[in-house]
């Protein structure tokens, strides 16, 4: 595995637990943040695999996915079409306190989870 991808897959990880570490402190917001942040990282080390360049500068994870080659199940890919607009609001609030009222445990722990196991699937489908 080159060193590009490498790097690319130990920062997923790295923000991935700080997602979970987030979550266990009850910063639900930004657990969904770190969440698509991890998503976005380990897409962009497929993306890195397979063209040898430096992925693009962009936050889309579904324009991402489609240079990657990646074609997750339908399940997953609500999910990440969901996460990549909740993304945007964790970025640009335009009510904090309804958004801290949104992500609530349960919502956030199924964000976690879920993006826990889409991590995993991507990392089958790199090249060992």
């Amino acid at each position: 595995m080159k060193d590009e991808v490498k790097n690319w897959i130990d920062s997923a990880r790295y923000d991935f637990e700080t997602a979970e570490n987030l979550f266990a402190s009850g910063r639900y917001i930004y657990t969904v943040f770190m969440c698509h942040l991890s998503l976005e990282k380990m897409i962009k080390a497929k993306i890195e695999e397979i063209t040898g360049k430096a992925p693009p500068r962009s936050h889309d994870l579904e324009y991402l996915l489609s240079i990657a080659g990646l074609s997750p199940d339908k399940e997953a890919e609500i999910f990440i079409s969901e996460i990549s607009n909740l993304s945007i609001v964790t970025r640009y609030p335009g009510d904090f306190h309804r958004m801290l009222k949104d992500f609530s445990k349960v919502r956030t722990e199924f964000i976690l989870n879920k993006t826990k196991e889409i991590i995993e699937w991507i990392k089958k489908c790199l090249t060992p």
